[in-house]
């Protein structure tokens, strides 16, 4: 495909047998009967979904491989569910592929489609693969944003993590806003989630060092106004939201199926709540789900989750 010329991966464009359910009676009413499959070349729609078939990088975290299968997983679940939003043109543009452990030219095809979906007027959500998913939206969105004036970029991270590792050898599923921070002075990032016993001394320092904001997974129990405060402080100075849900931020009560699991996440009840905030804002430039695994899923039930954020978020864009 020419719009990938130079570039080892490999693009499937979208198929409709990836998503299946329950048939309605009288009109369609669930997202397998609604969704539109195509490839990149015609984008004139609301929201466009892509897959990013990728665990690369969680590999090269030392982390549980797996993750290049979410997408189909959650493509799955979200085919069962039934729509409750109007007037929304969505198509599904099928599948970025790593190719021979390739992880920098996949994020490099994947930042491709964020910025011409950017370009086009239509929100990108994206679907994981590991969490290295991060530099490649980030970097869509700053091509699509690189002749405005307008292109400070928040980032809100839902993570149990900080991904504020340093590149040693290689990128991976532990470096990429770390990288984003070192290449982009106009980026800031605030993190939701942050488990003192999965991040060491280091990784606070450096969030320290690069005035990132974070909450802490023991002050995510309740959306109060203090988050609500300090997330309004945030958006205000930037020009456009990316939101990244990593799913092991997620207790392992609701997402099992993750390359990192703990017990001491959030709910998501709370990530809806917080969600529902985030989009009044009308700030909101991208979106992504990063690290479904499959492989260590429990009666889907993380799939099942994945499925549920994208259709959420779906309804309140």
């Amino acid at each position: 495909m020419d719009f990938f010329k130079g570039l080892n991966v490999d693009y499937k464009a979208g198929n409709k047998d990836d998503y299946s359910g329950r048939n309605s009676k009288n009109e369609d009413q669930y997202w397998h009967e609604n969704i539109k499959v195509n490839s990149i070349e015609n984008l004139e729609i609301d929201i466009g979904i892509i897959g990013y078939v990728c665990d690369e990088g969680v590999q090269r975290n030392q982390g549980r491989i797996g993750a290049r299968k979410g997408p189909r997983s959650l493509r799955n679940q979200l085919g069962k569910l039934p729509i409750h939003f109007e007037n929304k043109n969505i198509v599904d543009f099928g599948d970025i592929v790593c190719v021979d452990e390739n992880l920098e030219n996949c994020q490099t095809a994947l930042s491709k489609m964020i910025s011409k979906l950017i370009t086009n007027k239509v929100l990108p959500i994206a679907i994981g693969g590991g969490h290295d998913i991060a530099y490649a939206n980030f970097n869509g969105i700053k091509d699509a944003l690189k002749n405005s004036t307008k292109n400070n970029i928040g980032i809100i991270n839902f993570d149990a993590h900080f991904d504020l590792r340093k590149v040693e050898n290689q990128p991976n599923s532990g470096t990429p806003f770390n990288q984003i921070l070192s290449e982009n002075k106009n980026a800031s990032y605030f993190a939701i989630g942050i488990q003192q016993q999965s991040n060491t001394k280091e990784l606070f320092e450096i969030a320290a060092k690069n005035n990132v904001s974070f909450v802490s997974n023991f002050e995510c129990e309740t959306f109060n106004i203090d988050l609500k405060n300090k997330l309004n402080s945030f958006i205000e100075k930037v020009d456009y939201v990316y939101i990244t849900i990593d799913l092991d931020g997620f207790s392992s009560a609701f997402a099992s199926g993750v390359s990192a699991p703990s017990s001491l996440g959030y709910s998501p009840n709370f990530v809806y709540q917080v969600l529902t905030f985030l989009f009044q804002s009308k700030k909101i430039i991208s979106c992504d789900i990063a690290e479904l695994n499959p492989d260590f899923d429990i009666d889907n039930s993380t799939a099942k989750l994945a499925a549920k954020l994208l259709d959420f978020m779906v309804l309140i864009s």
